[in-house]
This record gives C-alpha cells, structure tokens and sequence, in this order.
C-alpha cells in the first residue's frame, strides 16, 4: 500500500504526464484569452481524436453559442450525404412555340433548379445553344422560371446596412452570376477610371470619383460611396468618393439591381452578343405544360459547390444548397430544409437538440448550435465515404481559402483543415488538425463575446498547441 505522500507524487506525476485534462484549457489559449480580455465562459472547445477516443479538451461543449460560417459545415455535410457528391443542378431552355426560318413565333422560357454558380459563361452558353439550332428572333417574351424555390426576397440591407454587397443576395431558383455587377478602377493622373466588366444593357454610370495621393488603405471600399438612382430613362449607378492613386488598379463586385432588373439587363446584353433579337418583354412566369425543351445547361458535381461555400465562405451558394434540400418534392422553403436536416441529424444519431438553423450559411445573429453537436458531425464525417469530399473542401490553414494568411510558414501550415467563421460579436472554427504524431482530430472553436475580433491568437494557440501533441512518440518512431 501507498504512504500519502508517495500516493500524492504518484497523482502529481500522473498529471504532468497528461497533455491536456478534457476540462482544462491550455495555457496559451488562456493567455490569448486574457490578453484579448475574452472570458472563458464565452468560449467554447473540443479537440478529440477522429477515432472517438477521450476528448483532450471538451470546455463548454453543449453550450448553444452562434456558430457564423461554421454553421456551413452541417449544410455540406447534410447535402454531400443526401444529394451525393455528383449531385448536379439543371438549367434548361423551353419554348411553347416552333422556330421557322430562325424565327420563334411564341415565348422562350428559362427555368432555374437553385444552381449555386449559374454565371454568365453558362448563360453564354445555354443562348448559345439556342443560336447554332437556328434561332436569331423571339418574337414573344423571354420568361424566367424559379418556381423550384417558394422563398421571399429578403432586404439586402437588413442584415448588416450593406444592401449593395454579393453576399447579402436573396436565394432564388433562377440565380444568375450571384446578381452581382464587376467594376474596375484605377486612380492615375487625377482621376479614376471606371469600367464596367459585367454587361447589364440600360444601366448607365456616373463616375464623380476623386483621385488622391497618400497610401491605399486596407479599407478604400468604404471610401466610396455608390448610390442607384432610378430615372424614367433607366437606372443609373453614381459613384462618388475617393481612391488612392497608390491603390493601382482594383476590382469591386457590386449587386446593386433587383433579381428581375439584373436578369432583364444581363439577357438583353449577351443574347444581342450572339446576334439575337427580342420583341417581347423579360418577365417572371412559369413552364407551360406542353412545352418543349431546346437547351440545357448542366452543373459541375456538388463537390465542386461545397469548395467553393467552404474554401471561401460563400454565403449566397450555401442558402441556395441549403434550399436546395428542401425542395425534394415540392417547391423549396425554408422550413422544408430544416425539417429535412432535422430529420437526417436524427437518422445519423447525431444529438443537436440545441440547434437553431435559418438559412444555412451561418449569416445569422439567430443561429445557434454547441461545439458538442458540431463535433458529434465532423466524428460521423470522418466515417462517412463521401469525408475526403468534405475534408477536401475545408480551406488548408496557412495554404489557401480563408485560412491562407493563418499561421503560414509555420509547422502547422498544411497539417489542419479548418472552416472559419466571423461575425460581430463570434468568432469560430471547426475542422480537423493533425498532432506532431501524425494523428488527426476534430478541432472545434467558438467564441461569443463583445471581444470576439480580438479572439484570433486563442485559436492559433490552440492549434499550435495541438500540433506540439504526440511529440514523444513522433520522437520515439523516427528514433
């Protein structure tokens, strides 16, 4: 039997021995913490290994907290599951008329399924098809079907007062180019030069921007100050404001038009492109019965979609696949997708009863989910046959995505797939890293606080020192 003392070195030794208790934090992570002057309380984190084995941190882990963009990992993971990683979206072209002598005498109807990145070279391509078929006049209307989704437009400005920008874009069956216009700009010799990249037939310009001298600040977009004035002769965009000569040539992505407008002018411009002529109007309607198909244009695989939602965060294509999941039978809605989710989570035995989801893509001050059930999805993930898919599109810290400038030339640089998340008042992480062992784990991040901005160091300290884990055996194999 132990004396006390030698049992009291025993647990001491024991202790010193073990990395990390579930229940504590590392000391780094503390020290980020205080230093950012963020509380514990407002932190949530869980590390375990893939295999399911002991957390070696599990602080706050069935809190409901906002998740921001790591809230996009449910709705890839949920739609890699259900639709499949092949799973594409189809974007046809219908007319309830014939064409005689290159002359379509009735209506030509396009009809959306939510395609995520329906952009202008696959508008391009789909009128295309239409042209080398023999089709040079409609002498009805063009009709624009997104009947695959029942959703309201939304405010672009509700959110955060931004209505202009791409990612504040409503959801809609017939997305074209994110509804977004690409401008160029270039400060030289006094003035600014402005070009418009993307075509929209009848909107005009009204460049008053000034050129400065000083440096180009991280922050020259707020230093412009664009406005949409509509007139009886069409709509015009005015741009006022400054721009660094120093800044040389920038690009700005605007979606400043309504769905309807920005349709209307960007089908105008490039069906005059190929030689095309219209009669009739471009208007919202739906697919008659009887019609017939002309032309289709069909979607890169799934996959491909969840790299570019979860590499770069992209809010408007995670709502459109989050939609998208709801609309196996019926017209999309909201409820539909998260009834759907619901009811996957549940088959999956993935324990979320906190979870609150609206729109899928975590642009949300609603949504809420704990660092447990995100680390009961990314556990199931890593057994499911589509996880290289999924881990595939998570971006690589210190390599590319929104993590590229994170600890990069580090020895953590390419050993962690992390989803990051930003929002005023959250900061999040989540995804998988790999300790000096070559063992991987879940690595899951949230914080919830006034301070949140200030946060950043506590996860580059946690993956550090995540990566600083195992050492002794990765010594003692290479040994």
């Amino acid at each position: 039997m132990l004396s006390p003392l030698r049992l009291a070195l025993s647990l001491l030794l024991t202790v010193l021995a073990t990395p990390c208790l579930a229940s504590d934090l590392p000391e780094a992570v503390r020290e980020a913490l205080r230093t950012a002057r963020i509380a514990e309380s407002a932190v949530a984190i869980i590390v375990q290994p893939v295999d399911a084995s002991p957390a070696l941190i599990a602080h706050n882990a069935e809190h409901a907290m906002n998740p921001a963009s790591v809230m996009k990992l449910l709705t890839t993971y949920a739609a890699l599951d259900l639709l499949g990683p092949a799973w594409t979206w189809q974007t046809t072209a219908w007319s309830d008329a014939r064409a005689v002598d290159g002359r379509l005498g009735g209506n030509l109807y396009l009809k959306g399924s939510g395609d995520p990145r329906f952009a202008i070279e696959h508008l391009n391509a789909l009128l295309r098809q239409l042209r080398v078929r023999g089709i040079r006049h409609i002498a009805g209307d063009i009709i624009i079907d997104r009947s695959a989704f029942a959703v309201p437009e939304i405010d672009p400005g509700a959110f955060d007062d931004q209505p202009m920008r791409p990612y504040n874009v409503s959801p809609n069956a017939f997305l074209l180019n994110f509804h977004s216009l690409q401008f160029s700009l270039q400060a030289n010799a006094g003035t600014v030069q402005l070009w418009q990249e993307t075509p929209s037939e009848g909107l005009r310009l009204d460049n008053r921007l000034r050129a400065t001298a000083g440096p180009c600040t991280s922050d020259w977009k707020d230093q412009l100050n664009i406005r949409l004035i509509n007139e009886t002769a069409g709509p015009h965009l005015l741009f006022e404001g400054s721009l660094a000569s120093s800044c040389g040539e920038k690009t700005l992505a605007l979606a400043p038009l309504t769905a309807s407008a920005y349709v209307d002018g960007l089908i105008r411009a490039q069906w005059r492109e190929l030689g095309g002529t219209l009669d009739g109007r471009i208007d919202d309607g739906s697919l008659p019965p009887g019609a017939r198909q002309l032309a289709r244009h069909e979607s890169p695989p799934l996959a491909d979609a969840i790299r570019d939602i979860n590499k770069f965060s992209n809010n408007v294509m995670a709502r459109q696949l989050f939609l998208c999941l709801g609309n196996d039978s019926a017209p999309a809605t909201t409820e539909r997708a998260r009834q759907r989710i619901a009811d996957w989570l549940s088959r999956r035995g993935i324990a979320a009863p906190e979870l609150v989801i609206d729109n899928g893509a975590g642009l949300s001050r609603t949504a809420r989910i704990s660092a447990g059930s995100l680390n009961r999805l990314l556990l199931d993930a890593w057994r499911h046959p589509a996880m290289p898919e999924l881990i595939a599109s998570l971006p690589i810290v210190g390599i590319d995505g929104t993590m590229k400038k994170r600890l990069k030339g580090s020895p953590l640089a390419g050993r962690a797939h992390i989803k990051s998340g930003t929002l005023e008042g959250v900061k999040s992480a989540a995804g998988y890293g790999q300790d000096a062992a070559g063992r991987r784990y879940t690595v899951i991040f949230l914080i919830n606080d006034p301070r949140a901005a200030a946060g950043s160091p506590a996860l580059d300290a946690l993956l550090r020192w995540l990566g600083e884990q195992g050492h002794s055996r990765s010594t003692a194999r290479n040994g």
